[in-house]
């Protein structure tokens, strides 16, 4: 008796730690893209690969700010989980959105996660499912299947009008880069 507790506890843990893991290769996957930014971001991607967080942080930033959705999303994760940076959900969510708002899938999916359970911004079950939505239908292969789980489990959480109203957000949804509008909040 003992011992299966013990086992669904440690199953317990290696749950979160399996899922960041994934997480932490999606976005390595994310920047092995062709027409990735060479140096800064290489670099960058070189010293997440190789743990070395704190070193990664400047070379992310730089071209976080310079707009790159690649290194926002980087920079979301790394704050959101602590990583090199005190752990901070609203900057967390500031990357994010600014990634998902260019249509990184991997940003999308991590900021509807956000959105899920309400860490850096206010908790939007509907939201949660336009990203999640989003990121599912712009992300490639096992990627795809993952991001897709992961929508739906939040779907069970809406009623039918709510599905339906993030069906109709997630289809009129368009790219930043597309749009001639004013500041997010102004978005929708």
């Amino acid at each position: 008796m003992i011992a299966t507790n013990r086992n669904a506890h440690d199953g317990a843990l290696r749950a979160p730690a399996n899922r960041r893991l994934a997480l932490a290769l999606a976005l390595v996957g994310v920047c092995l893209a062709p027409g990735a930014k060479a140096d800064a971001l290489s670099a960058g991607t070189r010293a997440f690969a190789r743990h070395d967080y704190v070193r990664a942080v400047p070379f992310f930033l730089g071209e976080a700010e310079r707009g790159s959705p690649v290194a926002q999303t980087y920079l979301g994760y790394m704050y959101q989980y602590g990583l090199g940076v005190p752990r901070d959900y609203v900057l967390a969510a500031s990357w994010l959105h600014q990634a998902a708002e260019q249509g990184e899938p991997t940003g999308q999916y991590l900021l509807g996660l956000l959105f899920d359970k309400g860490y850096g911004v206010p908790q939007d079950w509907v939201e949660a499912e336009v990203w999640l939505n989003l990121a599912a239908a712009q992300a490639g292969g096992k990627r795809q299947e993952y991001f897709a789980r992961l929508r739906d489990a939040v779907a069970q959480k809406l009623t039918l009008d709510q599905l339906a109203e993030t069906q109709r957000r997630a289809s009129a949804w368009t790219p930043i880069a597309s749009r001639s509008v004013g500041p997010l909040s102004g978005r929708y």
